[in-house]
């Protein structure tokens, strides 16, 4: 395995590449979007059933800007996992069929994540907090604020949910073993547990349980791929060792 040092600024250099064109596709789609930004938010309002309002002269304008920007950020997904994986993989000397893999894997598990938050998570955790309001205690929604809690949810559900990607790419490489990974299962717990509650909306344990535990089935998959298909890099090390010595 290539020096941490050497391996990071090949990592930097390859991502620093990219970088222009990518800022660049993000800009041209968020300006294209934002001609359709007043649907995508009565799309994410149908969640919150409620009015929302603005509280200064911009913030309906800003707002929409914001709901373009994540759209596009949504939608350009594989383009940034692209060039994230095509950083990763120059250190290590990854061929391209190896970082196709870790780019439709971590595709489908991002919007795998989203949709699940979308439409599982999300309308659960906005009843409940709206649960409180009362005849005497009326919601006033910031749209500003709405929009900002809507798309970075979302977008950090399917963030998380690229977990066992990455757990196999740290194997792959020889970062993290996967007996690392199975002996330090009780700390994953304890930082699922933490992230759960840090993101879910709410505080109460069924919206907590909607987000650790598919998580940790995640974690848990994670290990079963580096099992399965023997992707463990100190796993290969160690049976050409006993390969050599049996011989």
């Amino acid at each position: 395995m290539s020096k941490p040092y050497p391996s990071f600024i090949l990592f930097l250099g390859e991502l620093r590449r990219s970088l222009k064109t990518l800022g660049g596709a993000v800009l041209v789609a968020t300006v294209a979007l934002f001609f359709l930004s007043s649907r995508v938010v009565t799309l994410l309002q149908e969640h919150l059933g409620e009015n929302l309002y603005f509280f200064s002269v911009a913030g309906p304008f800003l707002a929409h800007v914001r709901v373009a920007f994540f759209a596009a950020l949504f939608l350009l997904m594989p383009l940034c996992l692209h060039v994230l994986w095509r950083a990763l993989g120059k250190p290590f000397g990854m061929s391209r069929g190896q970082l196709r893999w870790f780019v439709v894997a971590t595709c489908l598990l991002f919007y795998g994540g989203t949709a699940f938050c979308y439409l599982v998570t999300l309308p659960y955790g906005i009843r409940f907090l709206l649960g409180f309001q009362s005849e005497e205690l009326r919601a006033v929604i910031s749209i500003s604020r709405f929009v900002n809690f809507v798309t970075l949810f979302v977008l950090a559900f399917g963030a998380i949910f690229e977990l066992p990607v990455f757990m196999v790419f740290s194997a792959r490489v020889g970062a993290i073993s996967r007996r690392a990974f199975e002996k330090n299962r009780r700390y994953a717990v304890l930082a699922i547990a933490i992230l759960a509650a840090m993101l879910t909306p709410t505080p109460d344990l069924v919206n907590m349980a909607l987000m650790g535990g598919p998580l940790y089935l995640l974690y848990e998959s994670g290990i079963l791929l580096i099992r399965l298909f023997k992707l463990d890099k100190a796993d290969s090390v160690q049976d050409t060792k006993l390969l050599s010595e049996e011989s």
